[in-house]
């Protein structure tokens, strides 16, 4: 379906205004809402397309700038070995409680979204995987996709490199989907086997993919990119997304009957 990628909020935080940009479905109705968390780059090119092919199945989709107190608005960083390093850096040199604030602020506000249903998922990619995991703790987030997340095993995001995310993981209520590279050495199969002993201990609802693919095998730049895994992947995901959030408005025009075709 016809989508808008052109709107852009500034959001409230305890740490200042964070700016996110917002992909929807062009017809007029009411939508499930997804907070969807970008890699170490802020919003890129990839990042972009991903939000739009999820708006495009109906969802209102926003992307929030997560390193909005140590970069100016509208960064976005290249990746590159320079941005590397800027991104990481980023990554342990915000609190983790900030991570947190900014998380209830975006459901927040996409809650009180005219066009928003009140049903709420989070999926993340790399650190946002870690960042959409924490997210998926608040209460009335439905459903919640991890693309390899970073650092959960490690206890290393934020500052001081000392989170509580596995020890919080009971917390999560909505229905959860890791999905993994076996051959991406940042989240090694001791590790991947940490978290999911974790899930299982807790009582975690999820659904548990390892392919064999690289770290960032679902970014369609670069050598890592692998197309078929990422159509699989994207299988799994919206039929997550559909199941525990619904469809909205999709199939229905703003006044409750058939909606003519809005491809």
């Amino acid at each position: 379906m016809l989508i808008k990628d052109n709107e852009i909020v500034n959001i409230n935080t305890p740490t200042g205004d964070m700016r996110a940009h917002i992909f929807r479905p062009q017809a007029p109705g009411k939508y499930p809402a997804i907070l969807m968390y970008s890699e170490i780059f802020q919003v890129t090119g990839p990042i972009r397309r991903t939000a739009a092919m999820l708006a495009g199945h109906g969802f209102i989709v926003a992307c929030p700038e997560i390193y909005h107190e140590l970069e100016p608005a509208g960064s976005v960083i290249p990746y590159d070995e320079e941005g590397t390093t800027r991104g990481n850096a980023h990554k342990i040199a915000k609190p983790v409680h900030a991570y947190d604030d900014d998380a209830r602020a975006v459901l927040a506000y996409l809650k009180t979204r005219e066009d928003c249903t009140g049903r709420l998922g989070v999926m993340g990619i790399c650190v946002g995987g870690h960042l959409a995991f924490r997210a998926a703790m608040n209460p009335g987030v439905l459903a919640a996709v991890c693309f390899y997340a970073t650092d959960i095993h490690k206890k290393a995001l934020g500052l001081g490199k000392n989170d509580n995310s596995l020890e919080r993981a009971g917390e999560i209520k909505g229905e959860l989907l890791h999905i993994w590279g076996k051959q991406d050495p940042h989240v090694p199969m001791e590790g991947r086997n940490m978290i999911k002993a974790r899930l299982d201990e807790v009582g975690t609802r999820y659904t548990w993919h390892e392919f064999n693919g690289q770290h960032a095998f679902m970014r369609d730049e670069g050598h890592r990119y692998d197309p078929e895994l990422a159509l699989q992947s994207w299988n799994l995901l919206l039929a997550l997304f559909h199941r525990r959030l619904g469809y909205g408005d999709l199939d229905m025009a703003s006044d409750g009957t058939a909606a003519e075709s809005r491809h």
